[in-house]
């Protein structure tokens, strides 16, 4: 992959297409591909800002699902 690349990360059945918007380390963007809407999903950022490893990627996106309500597939607020 190269440096700023996105990336597909699949998580319990679910597709993520991840990415890190240039000169920003330790911030993330994940779009939900098998959601409900193709343009939905969220960002985080590390602080201090670094790398990130696959396994606290995987447990953000598991975060995220969580809170994510069945009956319509968005998280409600």
């Amino acid at each position: 992959m190269a440096a700023n690349e996105p990336w597909r990360m699949s998580v319990d059945g679910e597709e993520f297409e991840v990415s890190q918007p240039d000169g920003r380390p330790g911030d993330y963007s994940f779009t939900w591909l098998t959601g409900p809407d193709p343009q939905y999903g969220f960002g985080l950022s590390t602080r201090p800002p670094v790398q990130a490893g696959r396994a606290f990627l995987e447990e953000s996106i598991r975060d995220f699902l969580s809170q994510v309500d069945p009956d319509t597939g968005y998280i409600e607020g």
